[in-house]
């Protein structure tokens, strides 16, 4: 045996050892990241389950009116660009809103649509909407694209539930 043989041995041995330990890590990294992405899904407003729109409810959309639409601009530290639409929303109805979905529709100069984005505004997060009352609103919009052409969007009713 020559000098400085079983340090080299050792050292060997504990090769397999840091790689295993090393792709252990990774694996509960990934692992990590995968469920995160799927408890964001889940939550998020566009996972919302397709409301009713039938013919009562389209008759009833008619009283259901959005009202001081604002819009900012923000970009966050990661230079990513969001776009907030807010507003209120009015149920000049006599029914009250268990739940409601619209659709938002961004247009270009030459009014062709560019951008379409669906959300549920009323749930069993935020309440219901009772008959009379007002509901402040907002949605978020990762991605605005630079045709847009500077004016409000189109917001209708795509879905409701009604007592």
């Amino acid at each position: 045996m020559e000098p400085g043989e079983s340090s080299y041995r050792e050292d060997r041995n504990r090769l397999p050892v840091a790689f295993a330990a090393g792709a252990i890590i990774v694996l509960i990294l990934l692992g990590g990241l995968f469920l995160l992405t799927r408890v964001m899904q889940s939550h998020s407003p566009s996972a919302a389950v397709k409301l009713p729109f039938g013919a009562e409810e389209q008759v009833y959309a008619e009283r259901i009116h959005f009202r001081d639409i604002q819009l900012a601009h923000a970009t966050n530290f990661l230079n990513q660009d969001f776009t907030y639409v807010a507003g209120t929303i009015s149920n000049d109805g006599d029914r009250t809103v268990r739940a409601l979905g619209i659709t938002v529709e961004f247009h270009d100069p030459f009014n062709q649509l560019i951008l379409r984005e669906s959300q549920q505004l009323i749930g069993p997060d935020t309440g219901p909407l009772a008959a009379g009352q007002r509901h402040d609103f907002q949605m978020t919009l990762e991605h605005l694209p630079a045709t847009w052409n500077h004016e409000n969007p189109a917001i209708r009713v795509t879905g409701l539930i009604l007592d």
